[in-house]
């Protein structure tokens, strides 16, 4: 691999974890706004709980396995496995706002990356998800997006996780909970975590996906509920 090719791949992975981007995903709290207007979430060591038990509950055992499993098919230009893994991944997101979340965020990100890195794999899934015959959750569009540019699988996956954990990050911010220099902070203090879940995710099959937090779904499917919001779920 040349060096321009390397570099290439590396403006690609900032582009594509970049709060910059716009995929719509900034728009969601994933039950934080509730959180907060109740009090459950008044610190910010109590966002830093808040996104470890996101991260280990859900987004690891769920959204990261069928990332991982989405790229490789997405590899070998197996667009009926990718469907078939967006549409466990549907199954298993029991909070209806939670999905159309991820339908939404998935999609617009698809339409940027259309344009931005024009490819026919990206040109065949938005038809099918026009057809009805793909979901277009955000993990997947995003499993697709990063190997069609190029990327490893784990260079991917962190790029995922990095976009979900600052795009929560600038909820908490927009909340009035802290202030930049905290969410840094923050930021540093859960990399660690970062790392457990990829490596715990990348060994799961598509059979031993699972996700367990209550707590905060309960808080996703109160938000709408909320008499103010900024946010959509």
């Amino acid at each position: 691999m040349t060096p321009s090719s390397t570099w290439s791949q590396r403006l690609a992975l900032m582009q594509l974890a970049d709060s910059f981007f716009p995929s719509g995903s900034f728009t969601f709290s994933h039950g934080l706004e509730t959180l907060i207007q109740s009090r459950q979430v008044n610190t910010a060591e109590e966002f830093q709980d808040f996104l470890e038990l996101l991260l280990h509950q859900k987004v690891g055992p769920t959204d990261l396995v069928a990332l991982g499993h989405a790229y490789r098919a997405s590899v070998h230009q197996d667009l009926a496995s990718l469907y078939q893994i967006d549409q466990r991944l549907f199954a298993h997101t029991l909070v209806e706002d939670t999905r159309q979340a991820q339908q939404k965020s998935g999609r617009a990100l698809l339409m940027v990356a259309r344009t931005t890195w024009p490819h026919p794999q990206l040109e065949a899934i938005a038809k099918d998800i026009g057809q009805q015959q793909c979901h277009g959750l955000h993990p997947i569009i995003f499993a697709a997006v990063g190997q069609v540019v190029n990327l490893s699988q784990d260079d991917t996956a962190l790029a995922f996780l990095h976009g979900f954990m600052t795009g929560l990050c600038g909820a908490a911010i927009r909340l009035g909970l802290f202030g930049h220099l905290q969410a840094q902070q923050v930021l540093t203090a859960i990399a660690p975590t970062v790392t457990t879940v990829l490596r715990e995710a990348n060994v799961l099959s598509l059979e031993e996906m699972w996700a367990c937090a209550p707590a905060l779904e309960i808080a996703q499917m109160g938000h709408r509920q909320l008499n103010s919001r900024q946010f959509t779920n």
